[in-house]
């Protein structure tokens, strides 16, 4: 909502989208009637996702969200001015720039990486459950190159593998992630805070996966919301001590039970 963002608000919900708010079939519905009530309070929620800019507007208009958005892991900062003019702050590398290094980290890790837009209708409908123009939009990528991640030993080399070439990769749900070297979602948080001149606001966040740490991190309330077979085993740590706390449920129904009792108590 614009005017909860002018009004500056004492709390921001930002929160990954795939296996965090929708389950893994792109169901958000069970967060439906949390999200209406934050609305409601003029609290924003912000998605901070490895989808594309274009997914994401896509389900702004589903859900009614008008507050800015955090895309491609970090890679960029967009939203809309008051007259509905789109914005973007980007803060990551081109993708064309990323292709050549995708390729190299393929030559070195010694697995096939191949990119999101290089799969084909079937492949991505078996990995990803997006076929025809949903699929598009997936792949229709300006700041980061999603790939199929190799076998677990090549994801355990990967992350210094990039590094000694100048660029990161972060490993999602279903896709690994090859991104500029400061590209995070904690990081692009802070530009957001930066940008809407909102350094004081407290941030609940919500993330699933090990590309959702620099956001939890960055949190003031950090909430790890499990899959259907627990919370992912990079949250263990932070869970243990309690620097983050645990959802009761997995996706949606997760995330509306830890929304309502950390914000809507009332």
């Amino acid at each position: 909502m614009k005017a909860a963002m002018n009004a500056a608000p004492a709390w921001w919900v930002v929160t990954d989208l795939d296996g965090t708010l929708m389950d893994h079939r792109y169901d958000w519905q069970p967060a439906e009637a949390a999200m209406r009530r934050l609305q409601d309070r003029g609290i924003p929620v912000i998605p901070c996702t490895s989808k594309t800019a274009e997914e994401v507007r896509r389900f702004r208009v589903e859900a009614g969200l008008h507050d800015p958005f955090i895309v491609e892991n970090g890679g960029a900062v967009c939203g809309e001015t008051e007259d509905g003019v789109p914005w973007e702050l980007a803060l990551g590398e081109p993708v064309e720039a990323l292709r050549p290094v995708l390729r190299e980290l393929e030559r070195l890790v010694q697995e096939p990486l191949q990119a999101l837009d290089a799969l084909t209708e079937e492949q991505a409908a078996a990995l990803l459950g997006l076929t025809g123009e949903a699929l598009q939009r997936a792949a229709r990528r300006r700041w980061s190159l999603p790939f199929v991640p190799p076998s677990a030993l090549g994801r355990q080399r990967l992350p210094a593998l990039a590094h000694g070439l100048g660029v990161a990769v972060v490993q999602g749900n279903r896709m690994g992630h090859l991104l500029g070297a400061q590209v995070s979602k904690g990081r692009a948080l802070a530009h957001l805070k930066a940008h809407c001149r909102a350094e004081t606001v407290q941030v609940l966040a919500l993330g699933d996966s090990p590309n959702d740490m620099p956001l939890l991190d960055a949190a003031d309330v950090a909430v790890v919301v499990p899959g259907a077979q627990g919370p992912h085993a990079v949250f263990a740590e932070a869970l243990a001590s309690g620097r983050f706390q645990l959802a009761p449920a997995p996706h949606g129904a997760g995330w509306s039970a830890a929304v309502q009792a950390l914000l809507l108590k009332s």
